[in-house]
């Protein structure tokens, strides 16, 4: 993989934009991100990955994005251990979408398990593998969102759970959804998303599996964008791939999206990654 990245870094060496492309016989198919912190008074708690690597002779682009909340041990553990959860399903290769669903769901085990302070905060997650260029598994939870442009109309591959619609899941397991404090609908009037790994205290209110989608990278498939709620809050999936459709290096169009976003006044941490296929 080649990597570019920037000289400004977030806190514990993390770089705040980046780029690489694949080595394969796909090696067109390139990549940037950019992170901005938000303007809570607090760390930034937005975490990503962002590479090409070879596995078993396959090439594959592993893309996330890791929203946390409540400290950012939760999404730092994701960014360190999620995909290689995924790659080490004995039946990764013959179905994807079991493997990531189960992986899913035993990191937030082990994250539950893992020990109380890790386990007390949370995450979402939005993640995308591209297997040999050609084949696309993208999966999340919460409320970070994955969009793909084809012929450059935009198709939203994630689903945004939130409290109001999945009121019934949270309601059977005893939970409720309150929009006090504030005027934001939050589980047990607390969190604003109806899924998410660890948050223990919630945790029996609240659902970790993921919703799972996959697409064939065909040659009107244009981009894949990757990006927490910090930019579809104020960004929509088309105005999205308009600003960065428009822009044919991958770092630079990330860093539009980041800056349009702040210039909308959006108030969260935000992360963006654009794949040009």
């Amino acid at each position: 993989m080649d990597c570019l990245c920037c000289f400004k870094q977030l806190s514990g060496g993390r770089s705040t934009c980046g780029s690489g492309k694949g080595s394969g016989s796909r090696s067109h198919v390139k990549f940037g991100f950019s992170l901005a912190k938000g303007k809570a008074n607090h760390p930034m708690e937005d975490y990503h990955v962002a590479k090409f690597v070879q596995f078993q002779g396959r090439e594959l682009g592993l893309f996330g994005i890791f929203d946390g909340h409540l400290g950012d041990s939760v999404p730092a553990y994701l960014q360190k251990h999620l995909f290689s959860n995924i790659l080490k399903e004995e039946d990764f290769w013959r179905n994807p979408t079991g493997s990531i669903a189960k992986s899913y769901e035993r990191t937030d085990e082990a994250i539950l398990s893992h020990n109380p302070e890790l386990g007390r905060g949370g995450s979402t997650a939005v993640t995308a593998i591209l297997i040999d260029g050609r084949h696309l598994w993208v999966a999340n939870v919460g409320d970070s969102r994955g969009v793909l442009s084809r012929s450059g109309q935009a198709i939203q591959m994630t689903i945004d759970h939130e409290p109001n619609t999945e009121r019934g899941s949270i309601e059977n397991r005893g939970g409720f959804v309150s929009n006090m404090p504030g005027d934001v609908a939050r589980v047990n009037g607390q969190l604003a998303v109806s899924r998410a790994f660890g948050d223990k205290n919630l945790k029996t209110h609240l659902r970790s599996d993921p919703d799972i989608t996959d697409a064939e990278i065909d040659a009107e498939t244009d981009l894949l964008i990757l990006a927490s709620d910090g930019v579809w809050k104020v960004i929509s999936n088309q105005e999205a791939v308009d600003i960065v459709k428009k822009i044919k290096d991958p770092q630079k169009a990330a860093k539009q999206l980041v800056a349009e976003a702040l210039n909308r006044e959006s108030k969260d941490d935000i992360s963006c990654i654009v794949v040009r296929f």
